[in-house]
This record gives structure tokens, C-alpha cells and sequence, in this order.
């Protein structure tokens, strides 16, 4: 089975400062993989660099998409090519509606054009999924929008765009536990098709209780002290991050 994701001993940074030192990680269709790590360890770093942040630069490593080599690929031709990644605080873009935003996104793919003819019952359909009022997808991009309403605004971008690979970046952090709730109802209507994966970055144990994963990696100091599954959510509820830190000494 061809990996949609492969990452070979890659190490990246910024501004001349090395972020990321030897991360290897290959991720199969239908898979869901959790980063986890104390602030600082690394995970969002490794999601842009995924995705081609050009801030970011990988110094050494390689990063395979569908068996294809992208490590110098740049990030709108990545988007292209089906990854996504969610944002921790998503910005405000005046003078573009979110629906206007996700028409010409599916529009600039010309693989995608076909998609426009259902478009408006594909955006009522899951923003109903998200429990979002439909005046929002008229308004301009997050502006004026709450925190929990950004972060639907985010996973309505991500069951309409679709992508082969998703990098949801913190997306539960700071959301009520009906928000919660309502994101991870289309985290689990994203994950039903099974030719697609998704990655997960958070540092709390509690989204991992209601969704479905398959490998936890815990990141530390740019590093990943360890791969598991979940007996790895009782190691941190029970030390922290205190043993892995300990483990890096």
C-alpha cells in the first residue's frame, strides 16, 4: 500500500535555528496520527514544514507525498495536490465571504471544476454537519467571527476542500465542550473516507477520549521520544510530559 505521507530523518528550522532534528514518520490511507508534546517540542513546526511554509527551511531529509517527492515542492502546489492544514488562530480576511473564499479555492483546481455544479448543496449540507448558521458563509472570511465559530469555519474548509491529507494544528484548543463536540462531528464525517488521512496536533489527552486515532507520537525538543497507541494517553494523564522530557536527558 502506497503511503500518503513519508517522512524520512528530516530535520528543518527557522531563521537558522534547527526546529526539527531527524523525524521520520510514514502515515497509510485511512490513518489518523496524533502529535502531542509540551509547548515548544516541535509540532506545529513539523505540520508547516508539511505543508511548505517557505519561513521554515528544511536543511537535511526528505518528505514523500503519494510516493512523490515534494520536499522542495511549494505550499500552493501542495494545497493542490490535496494536504491542508488548519490553522491554531486563523486569520481575518476582509473582503472575501467564506463561501466566495471556498468557491474560488475549488475553482483555481481545474481537477476540481465538476464539484462546482453541486457546490451550494455541498456547503449547506455541511454546514448543518458544523451547526453553523448559514449567514456565515456570506460573511467575510473569520471576520467578526468568535473563536469557536473560527475553528468551524476551519473544519467546513476541510470537509468542502477535502484533502488526501489533513493537519488539523490545535483546532480543539480553547472550545466549549458542545463546540468540542461539533468539531468532532466533522472530524468523523472527514475520517469515514477511508482513502484519506489526517494528522492531529494537540497537547490535551481529552480530545483523544472521542476521536478515533491509530498512532500517538509524542514530540520533544524537535525529536519523537515515542510512537504508541493508547496507553500512551495514560502515561500523560498520569506524568505529564515530565518522563519523555526526562527520557531526552
Amino acid at each position: 500500500m502506497t503511503k500518503i505521507l513519508q517522512i524520512n530523518d528530516l530535520f528543518a528550522g527557522l531563521e537558522e535555528k534547527e526546529l526539527l532534528h531527524g523525524i521520520s514518520l510514514n502515515i497509510k490511507p485511512g490513518e489518523t496520527h496524533i502529535l502531542m508534546g509540551p509547548n515548544g517540542a516541535g509540532k506545529s513546526t513539523l505540520g508547516h514544514v508539511i505543508m511548505g511554509n517557505p519561513s521554515y527551511e528544511v536543511t537535511s531529509g526528505q518528505i514523500l507525498f503519494e510516493g512523490e517527492d515534494i520536499t522542495e515542492l511549494s505550499a500552493d502546489k501542495r494545497a493542490k495536490k490535496g494536504i491542508f492544514l488548519s490553522f491554531q488562530s486563523p486569520i481575518e480576511v476582509p473582503g472575501i465571504t467564506l463561501s466566495n473564499f471556498l468557491r474560488s479555492v475549488i475553482e483555481s483546481n481545474p481537477d476540481r471544476h465538476a464539484e462546482i455544479l453541486n457546490f451550494k448543496d455541498r456547503l449547506e449540507e455541511n454546514m448543518k454537519v458544523l451547526k453553523m448558521d448559514p449567514k456565515y458563509a456570506k460573511r467575510d472570511l473569520n471576520v467578526g467571527f468568535s473563536g469557536g465559530e473560527k475553528k468551524k469555519a476551519e473544519i467546513l474548509q476541510l470537509l468542502m476542500l477535502n484533502p488526501k491529507l489533513a493537519i488539523l494544528d490545535e483546532t480543539d484548543s480553547g472550545l466549549d465542550v458542545d463546540a468540542m463536540k461539533t468539531i468532532l462531528s466533522g472530524v468523523e464525517r472527514f475520517q469515514k473516507d477511508k482513502t484519506r488521512a489526517m494528522i492531529i496536533i494537540t497537547h490535551n489527552t481529552k480530545i483523544l477520549e472521542k476521536v478515533h486515532f491509530d498512532k500517538i507520537h509524542v514530540l520533544v525538543d524537535g525529536k519523537i521520544a515515542k510512537s504508541g497507541g493508547a496507553e500512551i494517553i495514560d502515561e500523560i494523564n498520569k506524568s505529564g510530559f515530565e518522563g519523555y522530557l526526562a527520557d531526552k536527558k
